[in-house]
């Protein structure tokens, strides 16, 4: 019998400090109000940003595509996997970010891994502190040099490209919005480093797709930098509502990954209905701004409503919208407090934030009503009174 005491012993340290976490099953489907033990809880912590989930041309075209292609692909991409069906959205997402080329991922943690196959020992890759966690791994898995900057700092980052000469390529990588924080990374600022140093601008829109930008087209043209960002990695699993990372950039950029990349070579390439749904997702997303209005204002009006009741929300400008607690054990209290009151906001303590920063974290999408948020604000307030947070 294997011997797991190390295992018990670690997950008994976690439960003491109050950053153990068990998962929650839910009973419905991912929607604004959601079902838990029977009961209906406003859900606040979902990355379902337009309640794309549910859109009627999403579903049909899912459905559609298990009639015409099953319910698998077979195969990784390199082999039988690449379907008509694979293609076409890679064609639609390109002209849609308005880059030569996309490549599809199984999710935007692999196409970050798959990213970085790109650099080799003879390269750097610099990073922003507060970076997500699959950027982090990716570059872990490299054999470049890594050099890391002070969150959004660009004074360091700057003497950090003036001290990497000597290495063929210099990659700065960060996110668009930074998930933790819901604050937008200063990408104009950015790209002018890199044009002055001669480096390769890489950003990761996992909260950003659909979210910023026209039409959702993210950090990139929302900033007005069409052409001058290199790598843009977007997701399919938030925003756009059904599951898969991409690639946007120039056409060598995905030959070289579709060679290189171990996540995109050695994993069955996504169902055909989950391409199909994220391929209507696209093109919803092109015909309206509604829904993307609606977030933003729903965002403006819930934080601005948070902030008065006298809660830190950190440094949010986005649908992101964190309430600083501190204490992890004390955060969790609060997270499951608001539960009791009927609102589900996910807790986040060490080690995905600093041990001193945890937060309850609200994510506002186009699909709450006034009404949704005035109930959560009541929640908050009665919690708010009940810890003294």
């Amino acid at each position: 019998m294997a011997n797991w005491n190390t295992l018990y012993d670690e997950l008994e340290q976690l439960k003491q400090a109050g950053r153990y976490r068990p998962i929650k099953v839910w009973e419905s489907g991912s929607d604004s109000w959601m079902t838990i033990g029977g009961r209906r809880i406003l859900q606040m912590s979902s990355n379902n940003y337009l309640g794309l989930t549910n859109h009627p041309e999403l579903k049909e075209a899912a459905i559609q595509a298990i009639e015409d292609y099953g319910v698998g692909s077979g195969s990784v991409r390199t082999i039988t996997g690449t379907l008509s069906i694979h293609d076409q959205l890679e064609h639609e997402l390109a002209l849609f970010k308005g880059t030569e080329a996309a490549l599809v991922f199984q999710s935007g943690f692999t196409a970050n891994q798959g990213v970085m196959t790109i650099l080799g020992p003879n390269d750097v890759v610099i990073s922003d502190e507060l970076n997500h966690a699959s950027i982090i791994d990716g570059i872990r898995l490299t054999k470049a040099q890594r050099k890391i900057y002070a969150h959004k700092d660009m004074d360091q980052l700057e003497s950090v490209l003036r001290d990497s000469n000597g290495f063929e390529k210099r990659v700065v990588v960060t996110d668009g919005v930074f998930s933790m924080d819901g604050d937008i990374a200063p990408l104009p600022a950015i790209v002018e480093l890199a044009e002055k140093y001669d480096a390769i601008v890489y950003v990761d829109d996992a909260h950003a797709s659909g979210v910023l930008g026209k039409n959702g087209k993210g950090s990139t043209d929302h900033f007005g930098l069409n052409g001058r960002v290199h790598i843009q990695v977007g997701t399919l699993s938030k925003a756009v509502g059904a599951v898969g990372g991409y690639v946007a950039g120039d056409q060598v950029l995905k030959d070289y990954l579709i060679q290189k990349a171990r996540p995109f070579l050695f994993s069955t390439s996504q169902p055909p209905s989950v391409a199909a749904t994220c391929l209507a997702a696209i093109r919803v997303l092109k015909r309206s701004d509604e829904s993307i209005a609606r977030l933003w204002s729903n965002a403006a009006y819930f934080r601005t409503k948070v902030q008065a009741l006298g809660f830190d929300t950190g440094a949010s400008e986005t649908p992101i919208v964190p309430i600083i607690v501190g204490d992890p054990a004390r955060t969790m209290q609060f997270s499951d407090l608001l539960l009791q009151e009927g609102v589900f906001a996910q807790g986040i303590v060490y080690p995905t934030v600093a041990l001193d920063k945890g937060r309850v974290r609200f994510i506002v999408t186009a699909k709450h009503t006034q009404g949704d948020l005035d109930f959560a604000l009541g929640a908050l307030q009665k919690v708010g009174q009940q810890t003294g947070v």
